[in-house]
């Protein structure tokens, strides 16, 4: 389990806990983004459709070709479902993405003209869109804030004693509370890049870390979380 909140921290003094990881953070990784490679909003879904564990490297190796070939919401949703299971089989889990990458393109084809809704309670009731997703979307697309609740943003949230929850929905929430609605994203990013270059799930490199001394685990002896 994560430890937690330090025993005699506030609730203001984790607010300004956050706020200065995030600064240091921004400074480490000026160019903390969004990894996957896209151009218009209908890749961006399929690619974080895809990304579904699997690294982004991974879906970013596969799908230049698919993007050469399918452009539009019904371009995907033409395809039999049995040729693109076969075409994204080597990203994992690929009957299950393909069903979700064949509902969503046609639902956006028959409802919203092919294109990409904003609105965020449309977006999570759209076929292979959750709240982490939606989130992205949003982000991405709109620059809209967001919380974009994946692997790394989970571990580090815990380790840094900002959540003892597990659920995203509920790590959400608790991060909401947290850093201002104007740094989601930017806080959403410098996780991720801070997980996948330092903050690792077997073996953190505490010794590296540019946020050691703000971080409650640094000093835990098992810090395999």
């Amino acid at each position: 389990m994560s430890p937690g909140r330090p025993a005699r921290e506030t609730e203001q003094g984790t607010r300004q806990r956050a706020a200065r990881i995030l600064e240091i953070l921004r400074q480490t990784y000026p160019n903390a983004r969004c990894e996957l490679n896209w151009s218009t909003p209908i890749e961006l879904a399929v690619a974080a459709i895809l990304s579904a564990q699997c690294t982004d490297r991974r879906v970013n190796e596969l799908t230049p070709a698919l993007f050469r070939k399918y452009r539009t919401a019904s371009d995907w949703a033409a395809i039999p479902l049995s040729k693109l299971e076969e075409e994204i089989r080597p990203v994992g889990f690929y009957r299950n993405k393909a069903r979700s990458i064949h509902g969503l393109a046609e639902t956006l084809a028959r409802n919203y003209a092919g294109q990409v809704p904003q609105d965020f309670e449309t977006l999570v009731r759209l076929p292979g869109i959750g709240r982490k997703t939606a989130h992205l979307l949003r982000a991405e697309l709109f620059g809209k804030p967001g919380l974009i609740v994946d692997t790394h943003f989970s571990r580090l949230s815990r380790r840094l004693g900002f959540t003892s929850e597990s659920d995203p929905e509920k790590i959400e929430r608790d991060l909401a509370r947290l850093v201002p609605e104007k740094d989601w994203s930017a806080w959403s990013h410098a996780m991720v890049f801070h997980g996948r270059r330092c903050c690792y799930a077997r073996k953190p490199e505490c010794g590296s870390c540019p946020i050691a001394s703000l971080c409650p685990s640094c000093a835990v002896a098992d810090v395999n979380r």
